[in-house]
This record gives C-alpha cells, sequence and structure tokens, in this order.
C-alpha cells in the first residue's frame, strides 16, 4: 500500500514466520510454517488494494510500482531470512497461479496493523 514502510515490511515478515495456522498432533492451530517445514509462494498482488466506491476499481491506495517491487523484493528477502523456503511469482506480471488450501482458515494480514 502507498506510505508502507521497511519497518512495516519486517514485521510483517516476522508475523506470518511465527504465526501459529497448522495444527499439532492434538488438532489444534500450534504450529508456525517454520515448525512444519513449509515455504511460502510470494505473489504481488495490487488489485487487493482496490477502492470499489464506483463502479470502476481505483488503485490510488496502491504503491507506486517501483516503491512496490522494492518493498516486495524486500519481504521476500525477510520470509527467506527468517529460514522459509521462498518461491516468488513475476512482480507486475498476469498469472495463473494454483494452490490447494488446506484448512478452513484464510487470513487478512495488512501492513497497518504492523508497527
Amino acid at each position: 500500500m502507498a506510505g508502507d514502510t521497511d519497518a512495516q515490511t519486517q514485521s510483517l515478515a516476522t508475523k506470518i514466520a511465527k504465526l501459529r495456522i497448522f495444527k499439532d498432533d492434538a488438532g489444534k492451530m500450534n504450529l508456525s510454517v517454520r515448525d512444519v517445514g513449509g515455504a511460502a509462494l510470494i505473489v504481488s498482488q495490487f488489485t487487493l488494494a482496490a477502492d470499489l466506491r464506483g463502479n470502476r476499481p481505483g488503485f490510488s491506495t496502491a504503491a507506486k510500482p517501483d516503491e512496490a517491487k522494492r518493498l516486495y523484493d524486500h519481504f521476500t528477502t525477510l520470509i527467506a531470512a527468517e529460514g522459509i523456503a521462498t518461491a516468488n511469482g513475476v512482480f507486475g506480471a498476469d498469472m495463473a497461479v494454483s494452490l490447494i488450501n488446506d484448512g478452513p482458515v484464510t487470513i487478512w494480514m495488512d501492513t497497518a496493523d504492523q508497527a
């Protein structure tokens, strides 16, 4: 988002690395991506910043492309530094991403919630 900082990016990466969203042996969400030896697929998606006040989406709250790319790359580096294997999409490209979500949880995280 426009105005995001390196500190917010660091805080978000740290939070994601520690977030206990995977089930332990008792079936409780008690394990992090590091705990389960998971990986992160990091894909840019500026359309999440869409403003839908009218009939046509606006993207004025999204960071400018150069700054967004810098933060995207920085975030990827930070996640890898947390010991998590990473893979990336192509920044700014149209991509077809396929995945299987294994679980009942979707969590929205925003840099506005980070220091």
